[in-house]
C-alpha cells in the first residue's frame, strides 16, 4: 500500500502566538485545528516553549503537561497527529530562554541571538549553552522523560522532534558533539517509546555553514530526516519564490542523509489582502536594516502550488506550511511582531487575523483532494563530494550542486 504524502503545517495560535500556553484555552485550539483538518491536512507541528515548560530546570509544568493532553485529545478526536517539537527555544525571531538558564556573564550561545525573551518579557541578559551546560543537559532529560512517558501511548502522537532550528538558540562545539547530542536525546527517548519516530528540526543554515548540526551527523542519529527552507532569504535561489528551492533542499539532505526528507518548515510571508508583492524594509534587531519580500497572496498561492508536486517529484514525504495564522493586531507591539522585531511574521498564516483563508490555503486544500502518496524520488542530487569535504565550503557546493540539479531538470528554452 502505497504511503500517503503528509500535508501538514506548524502550529501558533493567531489571538496568542508565542504567549499560547500560558494564556491556553481549548475551544481556541478546537476551533483552529477544525479549520487545519477541513483544509485536508493530517499532521500539526507544535512547539512546547521551553521557558512555559520548564519554570526551574527540576520541574516540568504540571499546567502545561494537562494542557498538551487536551491538545492530543481535541487532535485525535479530529484525526489529526502530532509533531511534538521541544527545547523551544528560538522561534520567530527571538530567543526564548528559560529564567534558570539567564546568565549575564555568559558568551552569546550562537551568533544568531537577536534578542532574548524569559517570563514573555525582554531581558538584557545572555543564557548558557544548552548543549553543553550541565543543569540544561539535566533540565533536558527531564523534560523528555516526563512528556514522552506520560504521552506516548496517546494516539495523537505522531513523531518526537529535538528542536526548532536549534542552532539559532545555540551551536554545539563541534559537529561531533551536536551529533553526540542528538544521539544522547534521541537514546532517553527510545528508552521510554521504542515506537515513535524522532527527528531534529534543521533548517537550510545547516546546509550551508558548519553550525556543529550538519545533515549528515543529525540525521545519522534520527529516524527521520527533515529541511526547513524559503528561497526568499537565499542570494542564491533565482528569485523570491523560486518553486525548486525547497524541493532541491531536501534532495541535497537526501543525498547527504540518505534519507527521504519531510519538508517540515516552508511558504512566505504574504503582503496584506489585495496588495500586490512588495519589500518592507525597517529597523530590526539591534540596528539591522532589514528588507523582506512580502508576497501578494495570489502569487504565493501559485507558489505553493507549483512546489508541492517537485515535492513529490524529489521523494519527500510530506510538507508542513509555516504557518497557520497570520496574528491579530493586538500582537503587533510585542515581539515578535513589533514594529522593531520581526513584523514581517504577523502575516505568515494559511489564515488572515480575521480567521478568513487565504488563496493558498484553497492551493493546498485542492492538493490534499488528489490523495498524494510518496514515490521514489524523480529528481536527485548528485553529491560528488564527501560531507567532510563539502562542509569545508558549504555555501559554494550548495550553489554549484542547485546549477547542476537546475541544468537537470529544469532545462532554460534556447532563443
Amino acid at each position: 500500500m502505497s504511503q500517503p504524502f503528509l500535508l501538514g503545517v506548524n502550529y501558533w495560535p493567531r489571538r496568542k502566538a508565542m504567549y499560547w500556553w500560558n494564556n491556553f484555552e481549548a475551544d481556541e485550539v478546537r476551533e483552529e485545528f477544525t479549520v487545519i483538518a477541513s483544509l485536508g491536512m493530517s499532521v500539526v507541528r507544535l512547539f512546547l516553549l521551553w521557558d512555559d515548560w520548564q519554570p526551574t530546570s527540576t520541574t516540568v509544568s504540571p499546567e502545561r503537561l494537562r494542557d498538551f493532553g487536551t491538545v492530543c485529545d481535541i487532535a485525535a478526536g479530529l484525526g489529526l497527529k502530532l509533531d511534538v517539537t521541544f527545547f523551544t527555544g528560538h522561534m520567530s525571531g527571538p530567543n526564548w530562554s528559560p529564567s534558570w538558564l539567564l546568565d549575564r556573564t555568559a558568551q552569546p550561545a550562537s551568533p544568531h541571538v537577536w534578542q532574548v525573551m524569559s517570563k514573555g518579557k525582554i531581558v538584557d541578559s545572555q543564557y548558557r549553552n544548552m548543549f553543553h551546560d550541565p543543569e540544561a543537559l539535566a533540565a533536558s532529560r527531564l523534560l523528555l522523560q516526563t512528556v514522552v512517558s506520560t504521552y506516548k501511548d496517546h494516539p495523537a502522537i505522531w513523531m518526537w522532534n529535538l528542536g526548532n532550528e536549534p542552532d539559532l538558540f545555540a551551536h554545539p562545539h563541534s559537529a561531533e558533539a551536536g551529533r553526540q547530542w542528538v544521539r544522547d536525546m534521541r537514546a532517553v527517548i527510545k528508552d521510554i517509546d521504542p515506537v515513535h519516530d524522532v527527528t531534529c528540526g534543521l533548517h537550510a543554515d545547516s546546509l550551508l555553514n558548519d553550525n556543529g548540526l550538519n545533515v549528515d551527523k543529525v540525521f545519522a542519529e534520527t529516524d527521520v530526516a527533515v529541511m526547513h527552507g524559503y528561497p526568499m532569504y537565499a542570494p542564491w535561489a533565482r528569485h523570491n519564490l523560486d518553486p525548486d528551492f525547497m524541493p532541491y533542499l531536501c534532495a541535497l539532505v537526501t543525498a547527504m542523509s540518505g534519507k527521504p526528507c519531510l519538508a517540515e518548515e516552508w511558504g512566505g510571508c504574504t503582503a496584506p489582502q489585495g496588495r500586490d508583492s512588495e519589500v518592507w524594509e525597517w529597523e530590526s534587531y539591534r540596528g539591522w536594516q532589514r528588507k523582506q519580500f512580502m508576497a501578494s497572496e495570489v502569487a504565493l498561492a501559485e507558489y505553493v502550488g507549483a512546489v508541492l508536486p517537485k515535492l513529490v517529484e524529489v521523494g519527500s514525504t510530506g510538507a508542513l506550511m509555516w504557518c497557520y495564522a497570520d496574528y491579530v493586531e493586538e500582537l503587533w507591539n510585542v515581539p515578535p511582531c513589533d514594529p522593531n522585531g520581526a513584523k514581517h511574521e504577523r502575516h505568515f498564516g494559511l489564515v488572515r487575523p480575521d480567521g478568513t483563508l487565504k488563496p493558498h490555503a484553497e492551493t493546498i486544500r485542492r492538493f490534499a483532494e488528489t490523495k498524494p502518496v510518496v514515490k521514489p524520488a524523480q529528481r536527485t542530487v548528485t553529491l560528488d563530494v564527501t560531507p567532510e569535504d563539502y562542509y569545508a565550503d558549504p555555501v559554494g557546493h550548495a550553489v554549484r550542486l542547485y546549477a547542476d540539479y537546475l541544468a537537470r531538470y529544469e532545462p532554460q528554452p534556447t532563443e
